[in-house]
């Protein structure tokens, strides 16, 4: 195997380093190494970890009088909108998914580390009567927003479901969907695909080697959701299917209102090529991004990056003037996500994230460090933000919308009690708003009963849980 080459190459970029142990590889292990080299592209590898030492200077960078809040004729609120508008919404949202124009991107990537457990996340269940998984709950909405689409306009086009998955959790993933028959969607209509990977670094801008002829590399963000879109395919089949309204979200959020016919309703009605739905942040000192324009572009402000004087500022009626909450829940034309791919994706901004990544040593050791040793590159989703000519914002109750799922019970938030608890109580308010006198114990609606609070009317007085709402 011709070896110089490739030293030459590496030598280029001062990543030679690679090959410190290449003499003591097997001939199978020298390929693998040697077809792992050739699939990075070094010189944007280099930028990356420049560009990000770069970003990293600008971070926590307190801006004030740059900032300045979402313009009110571009953010809708669902709790001041009338009941006609909210008809006109939705009517335009769901004649969007009659029509077949309609598809989720669910970023789906993670693992459920911080959960305790070992497979991806859509795959956790909460506790609830039904235990079903996130997955299955994201799945049953749509199926049975398929079928309030059909009756409404008297047309059914299918949602396609694409799952963003990585490296880790792909194969599981698919197994797990395919054990469950896709929960009753159409198996044509869910596709998976990966996001890419971006090697690790040491403080010096080395690349990491996870073992003597493996390169390190990490999942390159949610932000990779645009070049993983375009190199999968995913962005043609979009084309081929004519689809036009993107709703991408975060997996780990249990009460997500997938297709949400008033958000995508929203957009369509602004003509949003790039939207963002938001929940209002109420306190001052709560650690949220928060949307906001700077400089005229509309991007997320770090709650880092908000002096307090500021993010304590109030609108005349006593809400706080920066309170658009970023919850990882946007709209997207396809044709705005072309646009990504082939004009700005290699511009996103990277964050840098110092972590403790295992690597090889000197000696050839694979070493699990205690504390931070290197470096991971990402990219985030909403940075595309300020290349939208059209952008739109949707402010939502959180409590009907918002519960993400991150953290083990013993946080105490953010966890599997919270979610649980999240749902429960939405359900609870649906059922007696829909004439249920009375709700005991732990009392669940299954999503295809009821996409959000509808087909309620004849139940039972009093309904007793544990019990799940056929």
């Amino acid at each position: 195997m011709e070896v110089e080459g490739i030293r030459m190459q590496l030598k280029t970029y001062h990543q030679d380093h690679l090959l410190d142990f290449w003499d003591e590889l097997t001939d199978l292990e020298k390929k693998e190494l040697a077809d792992d080299i050739s699939s990075v592209d070094l010189a944007e590898t280099n930028s990356y970890f420049q560009r990000a030492n770069d970003s990293l200077k600008n971070n926590n960078k307190i801006l004030d009088h740059e900032m300045s809040p979402i313009n009110s004729e571009r953010c809708g609120i669902l709790n001041q909108c009338s009941e006609e508008q909210l008809r006109g919404y939705e009517k335009k949202g769901l004649r969007e998914i009659a029509e077949g124009r309609v598809a989720v991107v669910l970023m789906a990537g993670g693992q459920g580390t911080r959960l305790g457990v070992t497979y991806p996340k859509g795959m956790y269940e909460v506790g609830l009567p039904s235990k079903k998984t996130l997955f299955q709950l994201q799945a049953e909405r749509i199926r049975r927003l398929e079928f309030i689409a059909e009756e409404t306009c008297g047309k059914r086009g299918g949602i396609t479901w694409y799952i963003l998955t990585s490296e880790a959790t792909d194969k599981m993933t698919n197994d797990f969907l395919n054990h469950h028959n896709y929960f009753g969607l159409v198996k044509e209509n869910v596709k998976t695909f990966k996001q890419c990977m971006i090697p690790c670094y040491d403080f010096d801008g080395k690349i990491l080697l996870d073992a003597k002829h493996k390169i390190s590399r990490a999942p390159d963000g949610n932000g990779g959701l645009y070049r993983a879109l375009h190199q999968s395919g995913m962005l043609d089949d979009m084309r081929k299917r004519a689809i036009r309204s993107i709703h991408a979200h975060s997996v780990d959020n249990i009460l997500i209102k997938v297709a949400d016919p008033y958000f995508v309703g929203y957009c369509l009605d602004k003509g949003a090529d790039c939207g963002v739905l938001v929940v209002e942040k109420t306190e001052p000192t709560e650690a949220v991004g928060v949307v906001s324009q700077v400089h005229g572009l509309y991007r997320v402000v770090e709650y880092s990056e908000i002096p307090k004087t500021t993010s304590e500022l109030r609108r005349a009626d006593g809400r706080l003037l920066f309170n658009a909450g970023n919850v990882c829940n946007h709209y997207f034309t396809v044709d705005f996500l072309v646009k990504i791919s082939e004009c700005h994706e290699k511009d996103l901004d990277l964050h840098l994230a110092k972590k403790k990544i295992p690597f090889v040593d000197e000696k050839g050791e694979r070493q699990v460090p205690a504390s931070p040793n290197g470096i991971k590159v990402e990219k985030f989703v909403f940075d595309v933000f300020k290349y939208s000519r059209n952008f739109a914002a949707w402010e939502v109750p959180r409590d009907s919308h918002f519960s993400p799922l991150k953290n083990s019970n013993s946080v105490g938030q953010d966890c599997p009690a919270t979610a649980k608890r999240d749902v429960l109580a939405l359900h609870k308010k649906w059922l007696l708003k829909a004439g249920v006198t009375s709700v005991m114990g732990e009392v669940e609606v299954s999503p295809l009963r009821s996409y959000m609070g509808e087909n309620l009317k004849g139940l039972d007085d009093v309904i007793q849980g544990p019990v799940v709402v056929e």
